[in-house]
């Protein structure tokens, strides 16, 4: 029996992981007991199984594994990234963009719908934080969805849905763990992510185009009287074709000067040119545009320039995504203040979340390195690879084995529990198999997705359950008496959406350029045609010209070989000395040599 445990200690180790987990015990400190009961049980047990390979010395190893994780410069972004989601959140920007786009969208049948998943899509890009995102749209918008005559079901799914959309568009802080873990680039992995993420939103506003024809009662057009900015879609419209001609006209001005960034600075002289246009129209009250253009330019430019200044410099250049992430909280920062609505409790809530949740993320990582060293003593690292590289199908096969298990342990597991303990086990498989890792990165983030999404235990549906009323209240405007929402309604409103994660997975394995494109199209390197020529020391023109100092190849006092450069043509070379040695003396090397 002994013996059977010595050789099975790694899958015993990942099961009571797992056990502990289900248990409900926090995920540190399971992953950190874990790792040291393990520990051990290895080196007590390593006598018994040579492929157990733990000692007492081997726990010195600890500190400077820990001193990696705090030192990790990429982690850095989380903090960033978390800061300036809460502090969009407080200055009131989700209200404003649900409130202009909701009346941008209002005539349509399910135009608030729309304007959920649109306003979502813009605080994923802004934020990337899922309960910001959620917990604001559930507390602006589900009481206006229920006023008008949304079905509950709808209200719900659409609300915590578009949310998670924070986890699979950059600045998302999953494709940042995920990246850490997979040791690729996080603005590789943003680059990659980027298309899937907006497909995804594509596919949620094609889901309510189909149930608005399908069950019209379940999503009403927003009623005249409660469209307070009026129509102007014509006036907005206008500006926008003079915004893409200024645009143009400034693309071709800069072309010949600044060569590709033409394109960014053209755009952003006709974006900040229709905006300066609105902001005067309404400061003169000169009436140029529409009330409802107005509002839509003026709230909808400087999420978008936030947008710009973060994943912009990344997916140029310019900046790494820490150094994004700190522009990002600067400019988050910028925005509450114009507002009016910086105040040192709003920067006092923003760190304590801020302060929490990279807590949460630094203890994480530390168990999940303590169980790491257990858990590769052990040979835990091959025991999976053998699992997963042996399943039938090969890389095809792989992939769908590895999503169906991440799907169903989301079930139970949340994204960062699942990318520091699941992620670190199948990397080494896939990238054994010749799968790309940013590909694969951004699969499981699509996947993982549905962690937020499924019914029990999903944490957007836990974010919608703590602001969606849960006893009959009187509407503030029509004075009518609302019935609650149920659990019920938010778990069978989310479905629909998980279904759709399971497609735009599908689609993702099936269309892999969508991600790949991060590596642009630049032409392949044929090794077989690389020729490496190494210059001589003769007398052409294409040999290699040291200076003559009188000390031979350059050096000060040389290597004692003959003086001059070998390509003075008023010098001889020196002749090889083919005359027999008469001193076959050995040297003496009981004295240091010198050198004098």
């Amino acid at each position: 029996m002994i013996e059977f445990v010595a050789e099975n200690l790694a899958p015993i180790m990942f099961v009571s992981l797992i056990v502990f987990l289900l248990l409900g015990y926090p995920v540190a400190f399971s992953l950190a007991a874990n790792g040291l009961l393990f520990f051990i049980i290895g080196v007590e047990l390593a006598p018994l199984s040579n492929s157990i390979n733990l000692s007492w010395p081997l726990l010195n190893a600890l500190p400077e594994r820990f001193w990696g994780v705090m030192s990790n410069d990429t982690l850095l972004a989380i903090p960033f990234f978390t800061f300036m989601g809460i502090v969009l959140e407080r200055s009131g920007m989700a209200e404003d963009l649900l409130d202009t786009i909701g009346q941008l969208f209002g005539p349509v049948r399910g135009g608030l719908a729309y304007a959920v998943i649109f306003v979502g899509a813009l605080l994923a890009a802004t934020t990337g934080v899922v309960a910001a995102s959620v917990i604001a749209m559930g507390l602006i918008s589900l009481p206006i969805m229920l006023r008008y005559g949304y079905d509950r079901r709808v209200a719900s799914g659409v609300i915590a849905a578009s949310g998670t959309l924070a986890q699979i568009i950059p600045p998302s802080l999953v494709l940042i763990v995920l990246a850490d873990q997979l040791g690729r680039s996080v603005g590789d992995m943003y680059a990659g992510a980027l298309i899937p993420g907006l497909i995804l939103t594509s596919l949620y506003m094609g889901y309510i185009l189909l149930m608005s024809f399908l069950k019209r009662d379940s999503m009403p057009a927003l009623p005249l009287e409660a469209r307070t900015l009026g129509s102007g879609v014509t006036s907005l419209l206008v500006a926008l074709v003079v915004a893409a001609g200024i645009a143009y006209a400034a693309h071709v001005y800069f072309s010949p000067t600044q060569g590709e960034n033409a394109d960014i600075l053209g755009a952003t002289v006709g974006v900040l040119f229709i905006y300066l246009v609105a902001l005067a129209d309404r400061a003169f009250k000169i009436n140029a545009l529409s009330r409802l253009a107005q509002q839509v330019i003026i709230v909808l430019i400087p999420p978008l320039a936030l947008i710009f200044l973060v994943l912009g410099t990344i997916f140029l250049g310019i900046a790494t995504p820490t150094e994004g992430g700190a522009m990002g909280a600067v400019g988050a920062l910028v925005m509450a203040a114009a507002k009016g609505r910086l105040s040192m409790e709003v920067i006092r809530a923003a760190l304590a979340s801020t302060t929490r949740l990279s807590a949460f993320v630094l203890f994480i990582l530390i168990g999940a390195r303590v169980f790491s060293l257990t858990f590769y003593g052990v040979n835990g690292h091959l025991w999976v690879e053998h699992l997963l590289t042996a399943l039938p199908g090969g890389e095809i096969g792989f992939l769908i084995a590895v999503n169906v298990l991440v799907f169903f342990l989301a079930f139970f597991l949340d994204f960062f529990e699942l990318a520091f303990i699941i992620v670190p086990l199948l990397a080494p498989a896939a990238d054994k198999l010749g799968i790309d890792l940013i590909w694969f990165g951004v699969l499981l983030g699509i996947n993982m997705q549905t962690s937020f999404m499924h019914p029990p235990f999903g944490f957007a549906l836990f974010y919608l359950r703590s602001v969606a009323a849960r006893v009959p209240y009187l509407d503030k405007v029509t004075g009518k008496r609302m019935q609650p929402v149920t659990t019920g309604q938010i778990y069978w409103g989310a479905v629909p959406f998980v279904c759709i994660q399971i497609i735009m997975v599908a689609l993702t394995l099936m269309f892999p350029q969508m991600v790949l494109h991060y590596k642009g199209t630049g032409s392949e390197v044929d090794p077989s045609t690389i020729k490496i020529e190494v210059p001589g020391f003769g007398s052409g023109g294409g040999g290699l010209t040291l200076p003559d100092n009188g000390g031979g190849l350059g050096l000060p006092g040389g290597l004692q070989l003959p003086g001059g450069s070998p390509l003075d043509e008023s010098r001889q070379p020196a002749q090889p000395d083919t005359a027999p040695k008469q001193n076959n003396t050995a040297p003496d090397l009981s004295a240091p040599p010198s050198f004098n």
